[in-house]
This record gives C-alpha cells, structure tokens and sequence, in this order.
C-alpha cells in the first residue's frame, strides 16, 4: 500500500468517527445519569451498572452490528433494505415474502420512529450542562429550551443548501470528542482503578439474579448506551466496511473508558449522580469546561445530522422501489447525488423534534421515552440475519445472531415499559411512514389491478397497422410504462384513440433492481418507429433518466404519462387518492422538463 492510499484510508476512519459514530458518540452525555434515576448509586450496583453496559455494547454493537451484520452487504451497501434483498431471493413462500417486506417496512418506520427523539435528546442533554457554569445553575428550563430549539433550526434550516462541505470537518471533531471522553474517563479509571473490576460479566449476571425486576426495568436505560449502533451497518456503504470497524475500535474504547470514568468518580463523588458526565469533566478541568460545553453541543448536531441524512437516503430508496409515495427531492451535491434534500421529511421532522422538545422538557423525561423503536430496530435485524445466515448454511453464525436476536427483544420487551411514560409518541411517529408505506403499496395494487393494460403482441399489431397509414407527429415521443409485457391503456389511448402518434415513439420502463448499485438500459425495436427502452438500476440509484437519454442520442419532443384520477367510496383508498394527488407524478420525480410533459387522464375506481 502506497503512502497515499494509507493516508486516504485513514481519512476514511476519520469521517466514519463523524458519519457514523455522533449518536453513539453522544450517548454518554446521559445514559449513566438516567439509570441512576432508578436504583441508588452503591458501589456494588455502579459495579453491575458498568458490567451491564459494557457486555451490552459488546453483543448488541460488536457482535450484532460490527462483526455479523458488516458481513452482510450487497456490493459494499448495508441497512434494513440490504437484509430484505438478501433475503426475498431465499423465499419461495408468497406469505413468508409479504412477511419478510413487513418487518423490513417497520424496521423503516422504527427508524424514524426514535430518529426524531435523538436530536432532541441529544442537544437538550448538551444545553442543560450550562447548569454546571458558576452563577447560571438557576437558568430557567424555558431559557434551555429555546436554546436548543435554535439549535434544531439553524441544523434543519441548512439541510436544503447541503452538508458536503460542513461534514468534511464532522470526522476531526469527532476525534477530539472521542479522545476527550477518553482522557476524561482515564484520569478518574486511574484514581479508582477498583472499577476495572465490573469488566466481569458477573456483576451484570448477578444484578440480573439479586434483582430480576428492577434489572429487567433498567434494561430500558441501559439500551440508550448503544443507540446509533444501527448505523455501523447503514451507513457502510459510503464508508467501507473497513474504516467503520477501525473507526469502532476507537470509538468504544473512548466509550468504554468514559463510562468507567463516571462510575470511577461517583465513588468518589456520589453527589454528582444527577449528572455524572458534566460534573467529571468540571471537577477535572474547571477552566476548560465551556470549551468542553460547546463540543458537546457540536457533538450532538453531528449525531442529529447522521440521523436527518440517514432518514433522508432510506425514503429515497422507499420512493424509488415504490413502496413510498414520491416526494419532491433536491440533490444537494454536483458530485455526490446520494446527497440529497427531502423539504417536506425535513421539515415534518423538524416539527416532531421542537414537539418532543416542549412535551418532555428535560433530558431526564426524553430518555425515559428514548430507546423503544431502537430496540425493536435491533430485534428485527437479529431476526432478518438469523434467517439470512440459516439459507446461507452459516449455522455459527446463525447461532450466535439468534443469541444477539434474543437479547434484543428482551431489551425491546423492557423497552415497552417507557410506553406509558412517553415512549408511545416513538410509536405514534413511526406508526406515521408504517400507515403510508402500506396504504401506498395496497393502493397502488388496487390502482393498477382496475387499470386495464393491454398485452404486448396485440398492441403492436394494431399499432403497426395504423404507423403505415402515414400521419404522423414530427419528432420523438416518450412514453412510460410500469412493465414491459404489458402496455398501458393510456398508451393505446393516445395512439389509437387520440390519433396522436410520432415519427419515433419509445416505450420507457425503468426496474429497480435487488442489487444495490448499477445503472443499465438495453434499447431494442418493437416495430418501425416503435423502440423499447429498458432501464435498470439499483435501489440505491439516485437515477438520472436525463442522462441515460441524452447519452443514446435521445431528444423527446413530448413525454407522455398515465395520470391517474382515483374514484372510491372508501374513506381509506380516499386517503390513497389524496395521497397520489400530492405526490409529484412519475416522470416530476425524475426531473423532466415540465413543458415536455402531457398527462393522459385515467379513471380508475378501488
């Protein structure tokens, strides 16, 4: 390896550090400081605390994500979607497959579901350390909650001019975050080195046996330790696989040294219980600790910015495999078209975090809702790995991920007792895209069932028949169709009953793929004047139909499309209707010139 490409691939774990690891990064801002909401900080349970947090990083972090789920990809790409198109190929059973797409669609909608509370919890947490600053210990809660509003609003506010440029300096960041956590922890390890001790798994085991109850209810807490976990497996294929895991190397160390370092001082300090993290850090350096203050504020936009782009490239590969209703999208990069901006998801977000911010109003309460959707995100990918690794004949590792699976949903299972204290606004939030990505995918069934396609063979007999006659429209016309078999009433309509036919006429499909990545477009004759045009891509894909056009020399005069009006007595397919209404129309999404655009008017009744 030249000197180089070393360099550029220590860059790499560098911006995994600020890509991947910000909502990980920021968890020990307040984990520790919940827990110890429920159970009175003796040195013993510190002990068991300690042991249950780092054996849960290892299984649920290391084990689940770092070395099993990394090793699942498809061309480098990772996340919910990837374990569903590994997976659908594996099933010959209809039922099994519907079932498998359901858990993928709610892994989805869980993802969002606790991806607004993080950058509520995770500014919040960060603003209340002001309390720590000499003579501001009384500022108002209403004071820190206008505080970090700014904060949610400045960061969604730049999402429509793009992250590029701000995400380069993410990664150093990160860095010093982490070393700091580091050297924090590590000082106060050194004066009390006893708590190295709960690196035994037995502690954990033994709270678990002295205290089943309340350890199945701490379990709740505990899981906020790994939260953004998930993302090690998501965001792999901008990445790496490689840099992800050297970038986890460092980052749980740093993790693991800061949470042994809040139970190394609250032995010393059982005062500080409160607020463990702060009050370490301003006992240790009382004159840096602003400084310290604001990194931790920058920290926590740096986790809130992995989620707002992590849910934006998830609907992007939802609308383009159409499980999702279109939305008006921008791409915010000339280089990277993976960056993208949602205005309508940004803003919807926007307004859940500034709602859950005003609701719970402290850190302490976000936490107690925080957690829920995480966990059952973790169980469904243990489930979706184990099935995976038992068609792929991996029985040690199918044993291991049902191991991991399992212990996931007794997290997720303990995670139901925050519903009454606020987790069900979790599920409220996730129930949101779930309701949309099934009424869409069911409608959209219904819509093209009542539609009446033609077969391909008779259209182009007739359609050669009337070409002949000679009347023709000067120039190219496009026409998109869902499947190549069969050909769009509209079409028909437009050509034989409009009499509105081309001197050229393309037939386009686009089809998106199990793979990934990769664009491709086979270009093959029906009949004189009459070309197919076969696009494929990968659901991943930001496509540019534009380009794929231009680049075989194709200059459409009119693009023609089927515009749907829906007609039902259903209040929900009425729903579906007003749904379709909103969304912009199939070849908007693609960024066709609207002037070439001619919809034909279909009536369809569900």
């Amino acid at each position: 390896m030249t000197l180089k490409e070393h360099i550029k691939n220590e860059m790499m774990v560098i911006k995994s550090l600020g890509v991947v690891y910000g909502d990980i990064g920021t968890s020990p801002i307040y984990t520790f400081a919940v827990i110890l909401l429920i159970v009175k900080p003796s040195p013993e349970v510190i002990f068991q605390i300690l042991s249950l947090i780092l054996w849960t990083l290892t299984m649920l972090v290391t084990v689940q994500y770092a070395w099993l789920a990394t090793s699942l990809s498809k061309r480098g790409e990772g996340g919910t979607v990837v374990l569903v198109q590994l997976l659908l190929p594996h099933l010959k059973s209809a039922r099994l497959a519907g079932f498998v797409s359901l858990l993928g669609y709610i892994g989805i909608s869980l993802m969002i579901g606790d991806g607004v509370i993080t950058p509520a919890i995770s500014i919040l947490s960060a603003v209340e350390g002001i309390h720590l600053i000499p003579g501001y210990e009384t500022t108002p809660k209403m004071f820190l909650l206008i505080i970090a509003s700014g904060i949610a609003f400045s960061l969604f506010a730049i999402q429509k001019k793009g992250v590029e440029k701000v995400a380069n300096v993410f990664g150093p960041i990160m860095v010093v975050w982490f070393f700091l956590l580091a050297l924090g922890g590590g000082y106060y390890i050194w004066e009390s080195p006893e708590v190295l001790k709960a690196i035994s798994p037995w502690y954990a085991v033994e709270f678990i046996i002295k205290h089943p109850f309340i350890a199945f209810v701490v379990l709740a807490d505990v899981i906020l330790c790994a939260t953004g976990g998930e993302a090690l497996y998501a965001d792999m294929g901008h990445l790496g696989r490689l840099p992800i895991l050297k970038g986890w190397v460092f980052a749980s160390v740093a993790l693991i040294l800061c949470y042994y370092g809040q139970g190394a001082f609250l032995l010393s300090h059982p005062e500080s219980v409160k607020d463990p993290f702060f009050a370490m850090f301003h006992s240790l350096i009382p004159s840096l600790y602003i400084p310290m203050l604001v990194l931790a504020i920058m920290a926590s936009v740096i986790a809130s910015q992995a989620m707002i782009s992590g849910i934006f490239a998830v609907l992007y590969q939802a609308m383009t495999t159409r499980i999702f209703p279109h939305f008006n999208v921008s791409y915010t990069s000339n280089e990277m078209r993976s960056q993208i901006y949602v205005g309508s998801v940004n803003w919807f977000l926007f307004v859940c975090v500034i709602a859950m911010l005003f609701i719970f109003e402290e850190s302490g309460k976000l936490a107690a809702a925080y957690g829920l959707s995480v966990a059952g995100a973790m169980s469904i990918t243990g489930i979706l790995m184990s099935l995976i690794f038992m068609y792929q004949k991996y029985y040690f590792k199918m044993a291991i991920s049902i191991i991991v699976g399992v212990m996931s949903f007794i997290f997720f299972t303990s995670c139901w007792l925050k519903i009454p204290h606020g987790g069900y606004w979790s599920l409220i939030i996730a129930s949101v895209p779930l309701f949309i990505v099934i009424l869409y995918t069911q409608g959209q069934k219904r819509l093209y069932a009542s539609l009446a396609s033609i077969e391909k063979e008779p259209f182009i007999a007739e359609y050669a028949q009337r070409y002949n006659m000679g009347q023709h429209v000067n120039g190219t016309a496009l026409f998109f169709a869902r499947h190549a078999h069969t050909i769009p009433a509209y079409i028909s309509k437009t050509m034989f009953q409009n009499g509105i036919m081309y001197d050229y006429n393309i037939i386009v499909t686009i089809y998106i793929s199990y793979d990934p990545h990769g664009v491709t477009s086979h270009l093959a004759p029906l009949a004189e004047g009459l070309d197919l045009l076969s696009i494929k891509a990968g659901y991943m894909e930001t496509l540019n139909v534009d380009a794929i056009l231009r680049g075989r020399n194709i200059n459409e005069r009119t693009i023609f499309y089927g515009d749907e009006e829906i007609i039902s007595n259903n209040f929900i397919w009425k729903i579906f209707a007003m749904i379709k209404d909103l969304s912009p129309n199939f070849v908007s999404f693609y960024n066709f010139p609207h002037e070439k655009l001619i919809g034909v008017a279909r009536r369809a009744e569900i």
